[in-house]
């Protein structure tokens, strides 16, 4: 229920998706829906957190690890993000929802404060592994490293929903990938 709820939220925003929007995506009842989370406001948290958990856990997927191969986790993760980027015209549903809702609602503010935090971190670790091993220059600090990655990261997803293609989205994860050397 939660996920075809954030597929309507994502699709639309959270202004532009009423209650009968989210009970007709659902297939549950008006009653129902207010029964299992009071208000639109809430169900729409829980598909915002239920998001952010995936994304997360795809970002460790894709970099966690040992010093060995840290750059080459590195590489493919934002090579994963140009093609993911490339491919969707949806975009990030954070990003989009950050944008929609983040300078009224502080629950959403936080929410993205946390994620991006989260991320930065997961970033910050790869890169530390990487120099360590060797593989990264390490004069660059890499808090520094994971903030401009997180904005190129960013950056590719707006442009994605903007139609700039996977070509266009490999070059630019490439090309951050060189400047880190």
């Amino acid at each position: 229920m939660v996920a075809k709820a954030l597929h309507r939220f994502w699709a639309a925003g959270y202004s532009a998706t009423s209650i009968h929007d989210l009970v007709e995506a659902t297939g549950i009842s008006r009653g129902s829906l207010y029964g299992a989370f009071g208000d639109k406001h809430t169900l729409f948290l829980r598909a915002l957190d239920s998001y952010c958990a995936g994304t997360i856990a795809a970002v460790h997927g894709d970099l966690d690890g040992d010093e060995a191969g840290a750059a080459a986790r590195l590489g493919a993760h934002m090579r994963h993000v140009a093609d993911s980027c490339g491919d969707s015209r949806n975009g990030c549903f954070l990003a989009k929802s950050s944008a929609e809702l983040a300078a009224s609602d502080p629950e959403v503010a936080l929410r993205a404060e946390q994620m991006y935090g989260t991320y930065e971190e997961v970033l910050v670790t790869c890169l530390t592994q990487a120099q360590a091993a060797g593989d990264l220059d390490g004069r660059h600090d890499p808090h520094a490293l994971a903030a401009l990655l997180l904005i190129t990261v960013r950056g590719m997803d707006a442009l994605g929903r903007a139609r700039r293609g996977r070509d266009f989205m490999r070059q630019v994860a490439d090309l951050s990938l060189a400047f880190l050397n």
